[in-house]
């Protein structure tokens, strides 16, 4: 299996914070946002990754480069947004011929990856070529709500819909067989995973929920309580490296200190 980890979104609701830093590099108890997805993977043994990078390029491939990284991981610029199915697109010879874990990296979460990786593998339903990870969401006008069979099948999806649909949420994690990285790419005007590949694909999507923690730290006001949340799960192998010891004097940290 391999992994994405889309990191290049611009994180315009975190301003002031991303003026001057990536939001894919924020904060997480003192450790970097997408240190945790890298630990994540490599507790999975998942080492074949690609990371797209835009907004503040130079500061992910810095922090990318370090040595504990830098051999599992493939950096992938981009000029500008190709959107989630673009950058499948774009990198579609890299991924075309097996199984990828895709994972939006300026999400915060922490769950039983194990369970769901070997999930899709094993468990999910017949005929389904998709895993998507869900999640109970505090405001679901502001999501993706998802409504599901006895199966655990998605039968219908709302992106981010006024009216109340439930609080089932999309996590906006995937594992995905190569039938669908195989339609992205006969599809060339495709972009968007929500509203284009999920839509296309109702009923051939299975669920695995996260009951542990799960939050779009795209708000201040989500960043700073992320603070306080305890993940056991992730155990991180590098703490001594100057890349780290210099973050836990950076700006930000400093910011959503005096803001918690």
């Amino acid at each position: 299996m391999r992994a994405l980890l889309l990191a290049a979104g611009l994180g315009k609701r975190l301003q002031p914070l991303t003026n001057n830093w990536p939001k894919c590099l924020m904060p997480i108890n003192k450790r970097p946002l997408l240190e945790y997805w890298l630990e994540i993977l490599r507790q999975q043994n998942i080492s074949d990754i690609v990371v797209n990078t835009h907004h503040h390029s130079n500061i992910v491939k810095g922090f990318l480069n370090q040595y504990q990284y830098s051999d599992r991981v493939s950096i992938v610029y981009e000029g500008e947004l190709l959107g989630t199915a673009g950058t499948i697109r774009n990198n579609y010879s890299y991924f075309k011929d097996d199984a990828l874990l895709i994972i939006h990296a300026d999400n915060w979460c922490c769950c039983d990856f194990s369970d769901f990786i070997a999930y899709h593998k094993n468990n999910r339903p017949k005929n389904t070529v998709m895993t998507m990870m869900t999640f109970d969401c505090e405001t679901p006008e502001s999501c993706g709500i998802v409504k599901s069979d006895n199966d655990g099948k998605v039968v219908k999806f709302y992106e981010k819909n006024k009216e109340f649909h439930g609080r089932l949420a999309n996590a906006a994690i995937y594992i995905v067989e190569p039938e669908v990285l195989h339609w992205i790419e006969r599809n060339p005007n495709i972009t968007d995973f929500s509203t284009h590949v999920i839509q296309n694909f109702i009923g051939r999507i299975a669920t695995w929920k996260n009951h542990l923690i799960h939050r779009d730290i795209g708000t201040i006001k989500e960043l700073v309580k992320s603070q306080n949340d305890n993940c056991n799960l992730v155990k991180f192998k590098f703490n001594d490296s100057k890349w780290q010891k210099k973050f836990e004097n950076n700006h930000v940290q400093k910011i959503i200190k005096g803001l918690a």
